[in-house]
C-alpha cells in the first residue's frame, strides 16, 4: 500500500552542512546518513533516489534551492508527487514568511517560526495546511519590538506593551466573520483596494527547415494580485479569439487555484468565480495550441504571424565555411508602426494574430507592443575549432567555445526597426594532414621525451626556389568541392530564439472584465471601488527553433 505520509525533513546549507532536522514519525535514517549517498550521485541529481544499502532501505526525496538543500526520507512506498509538492508548498511558505531569497541565516535567526510553520504544515507526518493565508492566523510572528527586547533579556510580552487591562485582546469570534476560508486571512483591510491580473505565456513553437510549422504551443499563467478589504467575491471573464463558444477548444489541459469554482468554469467556460487569497497568487494555468487541427503540409508560419522570424543557411562561400542566420522582425512589434497605423484594441484577432492584446472590454492603451532581450543561439558541433569574421548587420554576436555556441544580441534599440537583420560566420574545423604540414615552425615537440626538436630543413638556405605546381581550373573545383564536403558536417543544425513582448499574448486571450460581486462579497466597506488592471507578457526562452 502506497503511503501519503512525510517522515522526516533535512534542510542543509550551501556547504551541505545541515541547518534543521525535524522528525515527524517512525525512525527514518539520519541526516548523517543519506547525505552522503546523495552527494555520490553524479550532478545533475534525480529528484528520486532509492538508497538500498541504508538502514531502513531508504526512497530519498530531494529538492535543490539555490543555497538550501531539502531533503525528505522515506522508508515504505510513498507517492512522489505527494512528497515533491510538498517540499515546493514548502519553500513557498518559508518565503513568503522568512522573505526571498531564502537564506539558512534566517532558518537559523528564525527557528521559533520555522518550528511552528513545520508543525502546523503537517501533523504527524500527515499533511494538513499549506496555505500561507491560513498559516499566518496560526503561527505566532515575534514582532520587532519583541525582537528589540529580547534582545537586552526582556520579555516581549511586557503588559506595559498590551491593551489596560494587561491582557491580550481576544481572537475573533470566526462564526461572527463568516465561514472559514482556508486560503484567505480573516479580518483582512487595506486603504486603497487594488485588484491585478497579469497573463503570461511562454512560446515553444519547432520549424522545419522549408519554414513550415511543425509544432506550436503557448502555455500560460494567471497570477492575480488581491488588496481588498474584507472576503470580496470575483468574477474574471476570459475571452479567446472564436468567440465563448471556442474557449473549451482553446485552453487544453486547464489547472486552476482552489479558489475557483470549478462549477461555474464547467457551466459558462471562460468565467472564473472565486473568493481570492490575499496578497498575489497562481490563480490558473493552461495549454493552447497555436496550429489549427488541419494537414501538415497546410501549415504556414502566416498562421502564427510570430514577432520574429529564423532563416539559416549553411555551406556559403567557396569551400563552403559559411554560414548565415537571416531574422525578419515583424513590423507589428516596432515603433515604427505605431506611428504609420492606429491598432484597434475591440477588434477580434485570430489565433496567434500577432496583433496587441486588448486590457479591459477592449479599452486601454493603443501602444504597440515592442519586442525586448532579443538573443539568437545557435549551437555548434563540436568538431567545431572557432568561428571567425562574425558579421552582424544589427547588434553584437560572439563565439563561446566553452560552451560551444553563438550568442547573436540585439539590443531593444536595434529591434524596433521592422525589417531584415543578418548574421554571418566562417566556421574553422580541427586541423587536418595539409593543415599540419603547412604549420612548420622551425620545431617540433617529442610528446615521448617532452622536449622540442629543432628542424634543420626548416632553416637550410636554399639558391632557388621552389617551383609551385599548376593548379588548372578543374582540380580548383574539385578541391573546392572536397573542402564543401568536409565542412559540411561543422555547420549548424538550428538556430533558437529567446525575447519577451509586453502587452501581446500569442494565443489571443484576453481579459474581458473583472467584476466585484457586492451582494456576495463582505466587509467591503461603502462605496469601495477597486483600482483594477492587467498586464500581458509573451517570453520566449529559446522556445523559437528553426531546423536546418
Amino acid at each position: 500500500m502506497i503511503s501519503s505520509a512525510i517522515e522526516a525533513l533535512y534542510i542543509f546549507n550551501q556547504h551541505n552542512d545541515s541547518i534543521l532536522e525535524h522528525v515527524y514519525r517512525s525512525r527514518p535514517a539520519s541526516a548523517r546518513t543519506v547525505l552522503p549517498h546523495y552527494l555520490a550521485h553524479a550532478v545533475p541529481r534525480p529528484s528520486v533516489i532509492y538508497l538500498p544499502s541504508t538502514n531502513p532501505q531508504t526512497t530519498l526525496f530531494s529538492l535543490v534551492q539555490p543555497n538550501l538543500l531539502f531533503l525528505v526520507p522515506a522508508s515504505s512506498d510513498t507517492e512522489p508527487l505527494f512528497v515533491l509538492e510538498f517540499l515546493h508548498r514548502l519553500v513557498d511558505v518559508l518565503e513568503d514568511f522568512l522573505g526571498a531569497p531564502l537564506l539558512a541565516s534566517k532558518i537559523e535567526s528564525n527557528y521559533d517560526v520555522v518550528a511552528q510553520l513545520l508543525g502546523e504544515m503537517c501533523d504527524a507526518g500527515s499533511v494538513c495546511n499549506t496555505e500561507p493565508n491560513a498559516l499566518r492566523d496560526a503561527v505566532d510572528v515575534p514582532r520587532w519590538v519583541d525582537k528589540l527586547l529580547g534582545g537586552v533579556g526582556l520579555p516581549g510580552s511586557s503588559p506595559a506593551l498590551l491593551p489596560s487591562g494587561g491582557l491580550r485582546p481576544p481572537l475573533a469570534n470566526p462564526v461572527a466573520s463568516g465561514p472559514a476560508i482556508p486560503w484567505r486571512r480573516a479580518n483582512v483591510r487595506y486603504t486603497s483596494n487594488e485588484l491585478y491580473v497579469d497573463i503570461v505565456e511562454t512560446l515553444s513553437v519547432t520549424l522545419a527547415p522549408s519554414g513550415r510549422p511543425l509544432a506550436a504551443f503557448a502555455n500560460g499563467s494567471i497570477a492575480f494580485t488581491s488588496k481588498i478589504s474584507g472576503v470580496p467575491d470575483l468574477l474574471l471573464n476570459l475571452s479567446v479569439p472564436g468567440g465563448k463558444q471556442a474557449v473549451d477548444k482553446v485552453f487544453e489541459l486547464p489547472v486552476f487555484h482552489p479558489c475557483v469554482r470549478l462549477a461555474r468554469w464547467r457551466e459558462k467556460p471562460g468565467e472564473l468565480s472565486f473568493v481570492p487569497p490575499d496578497g498575489k497568487f497562481m490563480l490558473a494555468g493552461y495549454e493552447v495550441n497555436l496550429l489549427p487541427s488541419t494537414t501538415l503540409t497546410s501549415r504556414t508560419i502566416k498562421n502564427l504571424n510570430l514577432p520574429i522570424t529564423i532563416e539559416v543557411l549553411t555551406s556559403l562561400g567557396l569551400t563552403g565555411s559559411e554560414f548565415e542566420v537571416r531574422l525578419l522582425i515583424s513590423s507589428l512589434f516596432t515603433a515604427s508602426s505605431s506611428a504609420s497605423s492606429s491598432l484597434s484594441r475591440t477588434g477580434t484577432a485570430s489565433r496567434g494574430s500577432g496583433k496587441p492584446t486588448p486590457f479591459f472590454g477592449g479599452g486601454g492603451s493603443s501602444a504597440v507592443p515592442l519586442l525586448q532581450d532579443l538573443v539568437v543561439t545557435i549551437p555548434m558541433p563540436d568538431a567545431v575549432r572557432n568561428i571567425t569574421d562574425l558579421r552582424a548587420s544589427r547588434g553584437e554576436a560572439q563565439f563561446t567555445p566553452a560552451d560551444n555556441i553563438v550568442e547573436w544580441r540585439i539590443s531593444t534599440k536595434a529591434a524596433s526597426t521592422a525589417g531584415s537583420a543578418t548574421l554571418r560566420c566562417s566556421v574553422v574545423g580541427p586541423l587536418n594532414e595539409d593543415d599540419e604540414e603547412n604549420m612548420g615552425t622551425g620545431f617540433r615537440f617529442d610528446a615521448a621525451n617532452g622536449e622540442y626538436d629543432e628542424r634543420e630543413d626548416a632553416y637550410q638556405s636554399s639558391t632557388a626556389e621552389p617551383a609551385l605546381p599548376v593548379v588548372t581550373k578543374e582540380q580548383q573545383e574539385q578541391n573546392d568541392a572536397r573542402k564543401v564536403q568536409m565542412n559540411a558536417p561543422l555547420m549548424p543544425s538550428s538556430a533558437s530564439a529567446s525575447f519577451s513582448v509586453k502587452g501581446w499574448l500569442a494565443s489571443g486571450v484576453k481579459v474581458e472584465s473583472l467584476n466585484l460581486d457586492l451582494r456576495k462579497s463582505r466587509g467591503l466597506g461603502d462605496g469601495v471601488k477597486p483600482v483594477k488592471g492587467v498586464k500581458y507578457l509573451t517570453v520566449s526562452k529559446k522556445g523559437l527553433e528553426t531546423r536546418c
